[in-house]
């Protein structure tokens, strides 16, 4: 049996010790992943840095995103992946408070319906950037409780309907316009000016500065969802007490589904008349949208070159005792790239 090693995270507030971990394999649902590359998020510096989780317990190991080689399958997944498979996946352990299942390790296991191949042409460091991108904004577009849009697919047909996505350049923004596009939605975003062109490369038809005054910013939105039917907006990053501001002024003026849902949190005040919600990317695990986006979605549209990996990746460092160093890069504050550590 291989060894396995891990980041472990002792508690809150210290760095990560690189330790000897249990080599966990795969129950009937799930497949053990030798990781090759793994991404840092924000909520990894944040969780190191404070419990915010009630459910998660230390020591633990941290860590959402991976890409690598499958090396054993269990029974039930069996016939979709075999040893020696490319995947990238959305690592479940640390909303499940299983170390077992996070990214921050040699091998990870994994939930197969949160898995998917990935082409030859797709390295493992580009394809460890996508999916919590992914999951999270897949989470915001498409959970009942959320925007409830319409799932994305090869071959959409255009809904008529626009749907928002405030910070726009971000993993998650970029992920949702990309996954929105396909579902047949228009997308307006908004951004800083400097990713105004990479915004729209990605699908965005008209991209908003969300620096400009309030005022400014309402009556822009106003002007372009005037003879459009909204689907809702995607707050991605920022303040959300500044978004839901500016949105509560700006949905008496426009026509549709007028929910706001975030990825961070809510203001303790929310206005009494709006729709609006969180956003967990563990919660399309057993939804049926983790299924339709790493199962039914993502493998072709990466194989076709339909979805593309986005923010550009930056490695920091190879092996896991470059994890601390990413951690606190990220802290610090980075734009429109994700940071990526290597294991080889």
């Amino acid at each position: 049996m291989p060894s396995n090693t891990a980041a472990w995270q002792p508690k809150p507030g210290v760095p990560v010790e690189i330790k000897d971990t249990p080599y966990t394999s795969p129950s009937a649902d799930y497949i053990l992943i030798k990781n090759h590359a793994i991404a840092i998020n924000p909520i990894d510096f944040k969780l190191q840095d404070m419990a915010m989780f009630p459910s998660l317990s230390y020591p633990t190991i941290l860590g959402n995103d991976l890409a690598g080689e499958v090396v054993e399958v269990g029974s039930a997944v069996s016939s979709r992946f075999k040893p020696g498979d490319r995947v990238l996946a959305q690592a479940g352990g640390v909303s499940a408070n299983s170390p077992s299942g996070s990214a921050f390790q040699e091998y990870t296991v994994v939930v197969g319906k949160m898995a998917s191949h990935i082409p030859d042409s797709l390295s493992y460091v580009d394809a460890a950037v996508i999916p919590l991108g992914a999951g999270t904004a897949s989470c915001g577009l498409f959970q009942k409780d959320q925007l409830a849009l319409q799932h994305p697919s090869l071959s959409s047909k255009p809904t008529g309907q626009t749907v928002l996505i405030w910070s726009g350049a971000t993993s998650v923004g970029l992920s949702a316009i990309q996954l929105a596009v396909a579902a047949g939605y228009e997308v307006i975003a908004t951004a800083s000016p400097k990713n105004f062109e990479l915004v729209r490369s990605f699908g965005a038809t008209e991209v908003l500065d969300y620096n400009v005054d309030s005022t400014t910013l309402v009556e822009q939105l106003a002007t372009v969802f005037e003879d459009k039917t909204f689907a809702g907006v995607l707050h991605t990053a920022g303040e959300a007490a500044d978004a839901v501001a500016i949105c509560a002024d700006l949905f008496p003026k426009i026509n549709g589904n007028k929910f706001f849902t975030t990825t961070v949190q809510l203001p303790a005040s929310m206005p009494a008349d709006m729709k609006y919600n969180r956003v967990f990317a563990s919660a399309i695990t057993n939804s049926g949208v983790g299924e339709a986006i790493f199962v039914n979605y993502l493998p072709q549209a990466l194989a076709e070159g339909k979805y593309k990996s986005a923010p550009k990746a930056e490695v920091v460092g190879n092996g896991l005792e470059s994890l601390q160093k990413g951690l606190d890069i990220l802290r610090k504050g980075v734009s429109a790239k994700k940071l990526i550590v290597t294991l080889n």
